[in-house]
């Protein structure tokens, strides 16, 4: 999440100077979004997994703030998509 928003506010400064940053677009911004909620899930998934097969190096706590991380992530990508969905639904339905 805090990944998301400071890209957000790097692109809305860089497009407040008048700069247009090269390859930082809104499709590229999502994507890093998706790609870190996807890490973040597949980390939580290693270290469960670890934990699961008796892992000395990996305790309970750092399995369940892992897993949380992946949850509150996953909702805030959600969350993004949706207002997207429903701008893009909103624009589609403006009389032209």
């Amino acid at each position: 999440m805090n990944a998301i928003e400071a890209m957000a506010k790097g692109q809305i400064a860089q497009t407040k100077l008048g700069n247009q940053a090269e390859g930082h677009s809104f499709a590229d911004m999502m994507q890093q979004a998706i790609n870190q909620v996807n890490q973040s899930q597949a980390h939580a998934k290693e270290l469960s997994s670890a934990l699961e097969m008796g892992n000395p190096e990996v305790d309970i706590a750092q399995v369940m703030v892992a897993m949380q991380k992946s949850s509150v992530s996953f909702q805030a990508l959600t969350e993004v998509r949706n207002k997207l969905l429903t701008a893009y639904q909103d624009v589609m339905n403006m009389p032209v």
